[in-house]
């Protein structure tokens, strides 16, 4: 019997524990499951025999290293952070690791050993990083085979609320780990436009929002992410005149974050001293001139003024509904400006037991074929069940589940360091995710020259 070892058992977990879960006795698998929480790990393990809910803190090396010695197979569903703590105890004890997390460098700087020991890391398996990957290859690859060029791809994913449970001004709610919303794009985004490279700091990224159209679904807005100009060389589109990912969020997000991230609340480079004595008026404050605010109007006059939106317009509603100069204390100590902004809105953006999430990935392909300019639109639209069966769950964890078993059958003999891009990887991911109720709608428009 294989013993596969998971650690964390949050929010993307869910779907990942339960396939392995079910499926632990056709393949003869145990499954243990560690988590700094044993009762969210007993929780996801559903009282199975052939699991087993572990008490688990990243830093304490002992037992870490003691369960990974003791594991066939090792998946990582903790945060980026923590991901190379077991990777380099993979590494030593000679274990192959699956993550559903971006290459790190620390990882990249282990990959001459992990090939050295015969061993294979899979990475960024989840939805975006994984999914993204899967699907776009396989039409990169389509598209090649037929001798098409490809003039543009742009690619964008979004863990949304589902229409019927959207009743916030912001139309969003968590579906997956809010420190992560709240820091997103930190870095400066890169991307490529008809041949020319294009930057976008921080400072300018949610200034720039730009309105798509997502078949059945309607409007919505897409800022870039971080560095799309490092997928020429992994989708081998080296000659591609126009490459971007980015991100989806409703219309009008963006206007209202950038508010939050020019008056500097979503920055995480410092602590406050003693902000455990403050209450959220006194935090928001901290980032207004020194004077004159001493009720909501004269603080939304002020934000109206100084970022050029209307009092009745949509910005002034979402900053309105933070409520983030009442008088509840912050509580949290030696916090960041980003860290308090997070607790707010986990209070504020939580699905409830019955609420669901949505998630919508869309490629966007411009190629020429046989003299004739193609616009191909490949959307995948997915809607959770509830709070804790999310779409982001299902979608960052079959992948993950579905690559651990094709890997654990011998289907998958690679050795290194990788990521999804391999044709005897992806292809069957994405049949079994089709058979799943995974499926992309395909839309392809013949362009006027």
């Amino acid at each position: 019997m294989k013993k596969i070892l998971i650690f964390g058992a949050g929010r993307s977990a869910t779907s990942l524990i339960g396939y392995l879960v079910k499926n632990a006795e056709q393949y003869g698998w145990f499954i243990q499951v560690a988590d700094m929480s044993l009762a969210l790990a007993r929780e996801k393990t559903h009282n199975s025999p052939l699991a087993e809910a572990i008490q688990f803190v990243a830093d304490d090396h002992s037992h870490r290293k003691k369960l990974v010695q003791n594991a066939d197979f090792v998946i990582s569903m903790l945060p980026v952070n923590l991901h190379s703590l077991v990777a380099a105890d993979c590494v030593h004890f000679g274990k192959c690791l699956f993550n559903a997390s971006y290459v790190s460098a620390d990882l990249k700087g282990m990959e001459q050993a992990i090939i050295d020991k015969k061993l294979l890391f899979l990475c960024e398996l989840g939805l975006d990083p994984g999914i993204d990957h899967m699907s776009a290859m396989k039409i990169i690859h389509e598209l090649q085979t037929q001798g098409a060029e490809i003039l543009s791809f742009r690619s964008y994913t979004g863990g949304l609320v589902a229409p019927e449970d959207d009743n916030n001004p912001w139309h969003y709610k968590f579906s997956w780990n809010p420190r992560n919303v709240v820091l997103a794009g930190q870095s400066t985004a890169k991307y490529l436009y008809q041949n020319r490279l294009k930057f976008v700091p921080y400072q300018r990224l949610f200034a720039e929002a730009e309105t798509v159209n997502i078949p059945n679904w309607g409007e919505y807005e897409i800022y870039p992410n971080r560095d799309s100009l490092s997928y020429l060389q992994l989708y081998s589109l080296e000659n591609i005149p126009t490459l971007l990912r980015a991100t989806i969020r409703h219309k009008g997000y963006s206007e209202a974050w950038n508010v939050l991230l020019q008056l500097g609340l979503t920055d995480d480079s410092y602590k406050i001293e003693q902000s455990e004595t403050l209450t959220y008026r006194d935090y928001f404050l901290s980032f207004l001139p020194a004077a004159g605010f001493d009720s909501e109007e004269t603080i939304m006059n002020y934000l109206a003024q100084r970022f050029h939106f209307d009092l009745q317009s949509p910005v002034a509603e979402k900053l309105r509904s933070l409520q983030l100069w009442n008088n509840e204390p912050v509580i949290l100590a030696n916090a960041s400006p980003a860290q308090i902004l997070q607790q707010r809105l986990e209070k504020l953006w939580v699905l409830q037991p019955q609420e669901k999430d949505l998630v919508l990935m869309q490629h966007e392909f411009i190629y020429r074929l046989n003299g004739k300019t193609y616009l191909h639109l490949s959307t995948l639209a997915q809607t959770g069940q509830d709070a804790t069966n999310t779409a982001m769950s299902h979608l960052v964890g079959l992948p993950l589940a579905i690559a651990a078993k094709q890997f654990l059958t011998g289907n998958i003999d690679l050795v290194g360091l990788h990521i999804p891009i391999l044709a005897k990887v992806y292809e069957p991911i994405l049949a079994e995710l089709e058979q799943l109720g995974v499926i992309f709608s395909e839309q392809i428009t013949e362009l006027s020259n």
